[in-house]
């Protein structure tokens, strides 16, 4: 129910919730983003993310770039149609969370953050038999905190449209866009 509460906040914006996902991977990996990272950030495989990437290039939210040191790496780079939407999507999508998520308490909000993390872990496990989980959880904290820091601010419009003034679309390194 709620992944349909999500798609029909994202769809008024023009975006599915997969998209809306890719758009935030690529807004807060460390640039540069390729599809597998942002298919690991997901925790979908890469094809899937190329599929939804390719939609997203033809409606313009998404540019493709070639690394012109490495020609075979392909780079993703949210377009400023995509950053305004992002924005907006983000915005409405922070207060449905907020509105579902009101008829808790603090203390079942940390209980309900704790109990889907054990899931997701026993999940990782039973995916990746033997895998040590030490890695995963050092870097998702390390990402999942700088992810919350800069969701906190979404808490208000104004916060948020402060918050886009920082993002540029300009390549870390040399690249020629293959969109």
């Amino acid at each position: 129910l709620v992944l349909k509460c999500e798609n029909l906040v994202f769809a008024k914006h023009g975006l599915t919730t997969e998209q809306h996902a890719v758009l935030l991977a690529i807004k807060y990996i460390d640039d540069p983003v390729t599809p597998t990272d942002v298919a690991r950030w997901l925790d979908r495989n890469t094809n899937s993310i190329s599929l939804i990437v390719e939609r997203m290039v033809k409606a313009g939210l998404v540019r493709r770039i070639r690394d012109l040191r490495d020609r075979r790496s392909v780079r993703l780079v949210i377009t400023s149609s995509g950053k305004d939407i992002l924005d907006r999507a983000t915005v409405a999508g922070w207060e449905l969370v907020q509105e579902i998520l009101s008829s808790l308490s603090e203390d079942e909000r940390h209980a309900l953050v704790n109990l889907l993390g054990t899931v997701r872990g026993r999940a990782f496990e039973y995916l990746n038999p033997g895998e040590s989980m030490e890695e995963i959880k050092r870097n998702e904290v390390k990402n999942m905190a700088r992810f919350m820091k800069r969701v906190a601010r979404y808490g208000s419009k104004s916060a948020f449209s402060a918050n886009k003034k920082n993002n540029t679309e300009a390549p870390a390194s040399p690249a020629v866009d293959i969109s």
